[in-house]
């Protein structure tokens, strides 16, 4: 049994998010699909997907990757998969990559890095193509302020404070990340927030990148932002969630990559 890695782009606008669900479309699920569909799967078979990492609705991806074992006797190599999935796919789920892998390659286990890309519009002005892909932000904002707190990141932190219950995690779970980089990158009215880390909470990024805002605009302090970094108790929690719409998986890093 051949197993294979792919590398996934999505724009999360129609879909309840990445991982699987009965009564909602997802991209997991549609990947599985296809994938059943072009392996001539029976009633009741599915080819299952491993994803590196959920990402929720409205979210998207640029650099999503996954695994499946292909069934018995299949014949495909990888550039047929690729052809034959995106086929099958809509147009808003692009398999971008696919490469035999390792028989013990798993795209969640074996990840080490992981990049997120929040985009944040200053103008006064939504351009209609950034509509459900990135968060209007109105009025002043102290590009300093947001850099001093993405500065801040860097290393390993609790990060109890900015990571939302999502209801299926044992309260023994630990909050501790390790960030390895967090920088800002400007173009015109476009901010780009990144965050390169080990690994995220649920919901992490989009209260860090909610509470640097905040502190950007003068409606909170940056050493409150700092306060709840370096001090975490479960009673503090940041409150401003940036909205789904900003956030991008932009990659994951594996150790054994030719490039690393």
């Amino acid at each position: 049994m051949s197993r294979f890695r792919i590398t996934i782009a999505y724009d999360g606008q129609p879909f309840a998010g990445w991982q699987k669900q009965l009564d909602a479309t997802t991209v997991q699920g549609l990947i599985e699909r296809a994938l059943s569909k072009v392996s001539g799967c029976g009633e009741g078979e599915r080819i299952c997907v491993h994803g590196s990492g959920r990402t929720d609705a409205g979210v998207h991806a640029l650099g999503q990757v996954a695994h499946f074992d292909a069934r018995e006797g299949a014949s495909l190599d990888s550039d047929a998969w690729r052809r034959a999935l995106n086929v099958n796919l809509p147009p808003t789920v692009r398999i971008m990559d696919c490469a035999e892998a390792p028989s013990d390659f798993h795209a969640r286990f074996d990840a080490c890095r992981k990049t997120y890309a929040y985009h944040v519009h200053h103008a006064p002005v939504l351009p209609p193509h950034a509509a459900g892909r990135a968060w209007h932000v109105f009025g002043k904002l102290d590009y300093a302020v947001l850099e001093a707190g993405l500065a801040s990141l860097s290393g390993q932190h609790d990060f109890t404070a900015f990571a939302a219950n999502r209801g299926d995690a044992s309260d023994q779970s630990s909050r501790v990340r390790t960030i390895f980089d967090a920088w800002l990158s400007v173009d015109g009215d476009r901010l780009i927030l990144r965050f390169s880390g080990d690994g995220f909470l649920y919901k992490m990024v989009r209260l860090l990148t909610g509470g640097l805002v905040r502190c950007a605009q003068g409606r909170e302090r940056i050493e409150w932002f700092t306060a709840l970094l370096h001090r975490p108790t479960a009673a503090a929690k940041a409150p401003y969630c940036a909205p789904a719409d900003g956030l991008y998986l932009e990659r994951v890093d594996y150790a054994l990559d030719p490039a690393e």
